[in-house]
């Protein structure tokens, strides 16, 4: 019998094991061990694996409308987005499958109305380490080392300035700038936060140069940071942003918002066979109730000072470096120690973390995780840190 494994195309590196159950904060694999999961797919599992609530709409919707065509409405498509224009300053949602997805939309849509409003002006202003999406188009926003050469040509448009450096967006800015695109948290730089200071400096350049300022909040949206979204903290009102990850629970969502005097699109300009499917749109409005819910966000950021806190007293305790990020998307600076191998060994003792940088750790753990994971998780990564293999 041929490996079925070989039958996917090997586009990243995966562990040899198969899972089959998923239980808020817990993995189970086919050999029946269970594997403590702080990324919940890079911050998708808002609710954790198998939340009730996601769980519930999903079969009480799949019984009754999965598809009828993004070119009719259905009745969870218009809520979802009646509760995210009233929890926010947006007017207007498309929604798409997938963060990249909405990136895109966001490209496309700061270009239409650059054409419309700034006499064809189609430059995005982006910064070095950012990271938006696969996409061609997102690809060439994103500042990720050695994307550059990747899938040449490469799509123009974008300029690349340093992070948190107002003064270098300032400089770059011209006739044919239309937009600053940014995530508030650079999440595959190894969890960078934005200075408050430079995202206003940000709205306020925007302004004066009349431009779009557009918020990826594809990580840090859906309560990752302790907020609704992101941009509510650092108290600025980007013209569009994009959610995904964390808003369909598990299941492929993602959303495009912006205001009414932004949107522009044209009927045809912009489009998808299973964009807001009634099916996905369930589960983000169990995602999202769940986040509205009273005490439930006072209770991740609870949770988050705990985990901040356990993180510190760790590093302190081994001699590492500094904790950094916000919410529930926390990094841990491991110099000397090499992340990636600290992964690894977590991954063999039951412990899933992942590591975007050579010295950085990354926590995303579900917005339901509870104190005792955070404990369970402190223990058994600090056996891991204590093997010698990790040192690098």
């Amino acid at each position: 019998m041929n490996n079925p494994y070989t039958a996917l195309m090997p586009i990243t590196q995966r562990p040899d094991k198969l899972f089959v159950e998923g239980r808020g904060s817990w993995l189970l694999d086919s050999s029946g061990n269970r594997y403590l999961d702080f990324v919940q797919g890079w911050a998708v599992n808002a609710l954790g694996h198998c939340h009730p609530a996601v769980v519930e709409a999903l079969q009480q919707q799949a019984a009754r409308l999965i598809n009828p065509s993004p070119a009719f409405y259905n009745q969870p498509m218009l809520e979802l987005a009646e509760r995210l224009t009233t929890h926010s300053h947006f007017d207007e949602v498309f929604f798409t499958n997938s963060g990249a997805e909405a990136n895109e939309g966001a490209i496309k849509l700061a270009r239409k109305w650059g054409a419309l409003h700034k006499q064809g002006a189609s430059r995005i202003i982006t910064f070095e380490h950012g990271f938006h999406g696969r996409t061609l188009a997102t690809m060439a926003a994103s500042g990720k080392p050695g994307w550059d050469a990747l899938f040449a040509p490469r799509t123009p448009g974008f300029t690349k300035v340093p992070y948190n450096d107002a003064d270098a967006v300032a400089a770059a800015i011209d006739t044919e700038t239309v937009a600053i695109l940014l995530e508030p948290i650079q999440g595959e730089a190894g969890v960078i936060p934005a200075e408050t200071g430079f995202v206003r400096a940000l709205q306020a350049l925007c302004t004066k140069h009349d431009l779009l300022l557009i918020f990826d909040e594809v990580q840090t949206g859906m309560g990752r940071t302790g907020s609704l979204f992101a941009c509510q903290q650092l108290a600025v009102e980007p013209d569009i942003m994009t959610l995904g990850k964390g808003i369909g629970g598990g299941v492929p969502l993602a959303a495009l918002l912006t205001t009414h005097d932004i949107s522009c699109f044209a009927p045809g300009d912009q489009g998808g066979t299973f964009n807001g499917n009634p099916l996905c749109c369930a589960a983000g409005l169990a995602v999202i109730d769940t986040l509205l819910a009273p005490g439930f966000m006072e209770q991740v950021r609870d949770t988050a000072n705990y985990l901040e806190h356990r993180l510190k007293q760790l590093s302190g305790e081994q001699g590492l470096g500094e904790v950094r990020g916000q919410g529930l998307l926390l990094a841990l600076d491991t110099t000397p120690l090499n992340a990636p191998v600290i992964a690894a060994r977590a991954f063999e003792k039951g412990l899933m973390l992942n590591a975007p940088r050579p010295h950085t750790l990354r926590f995303m753990p579900a917005l339901t995780v509870t104190t005792a994971e955070i404990d369970e998780m402190i223990t058994l990564l600090k056996q891991t840190i204590s093997t010698p293999e990790t040192t690098a």
